[in-house]
């Protein structure tokens, strides 16, 4: 598909979904869901790291998309949009349940012991190792961390979901690398 494809497909979409006929809004609603599940679904996972979390987020993700999409004004992609509203469903999330989730404070195997008791997750030790260092980052380090390497997100778009710099977005990313690095290099 070209990008002239996909951007008439998104304006086509968008319009449906802020169409005042119910069943165009649902039909395109259904549609909306199924583009961006599972994308979203990774991006929320990679911050929250429980399925249970993840899928409640998305939830309200979706459901804020709804009740918002006559706001959309088509400045920038509709994916950007939704993960400018997953993230910030995330972060707030995080915020509010700081007392009672893992933190850097937690001892040591906490975050891998969490990810292995989690049915939903199949990877290895040094997977939930990565996750480990990952869950040590600052927040802002972790989300830029989480969507250039797990999502391949471009700067630019990242700049857009997190209305951040491509500068301060490359030296966080940078920062982060860093600190997993030694983090690796300390769990053996």
């Amino acid at each position: 598909m070209t990008q002239a494809e996909n951007t008439t497909d998104e304006k086509m979409l968008v319009a449906n979904l802020q169409s005042k006929e119910s069943d165009k809004r649902a039909a395109a609603f259904s549609i909306l869901i199924k583009k961006y599940s599972e994308r979203l679904y990774w991006h929320i996972r990679h911050l929250v790291l429980t399925h249970e979390d993840t899928d409640d987020l998305l939830q309200n993700t979706f459901i804020k998309a709804w009740s918002n999409i006559d706001k959309f004004r088509g400045e920038s992609q509709l994916s950007t949009w939704l993960y400018r509203i997953a993230t910030n469903e995330t972060l707030t999330f995080i915020s509010r349940k700081q007392l009672n989730t893992v933190s850097i404070d937690t001892p040591e195997g906490s975050i891998a012991e969490l990810l292995e008791s989690d049915a939903n997750f199949n990877g290895d030790r040094a997977d939930a190792i990565l996750h480990e260092a990952i869950s040590h980052l600052p927040e802002k380090q972790r989300i830029v961390f989480c969507m250039r390497y797990f999502e391949e997100m471009q700067y630019e778009t990242i700049a857009q979901i997190t209305d951040t710099s491509v500068g301060a977005l490359k030296a966080s990313y940078h920062i982060a690398v860093k600190k997993i690095e030694e983090y690796i290099d300390n769990a053996d």
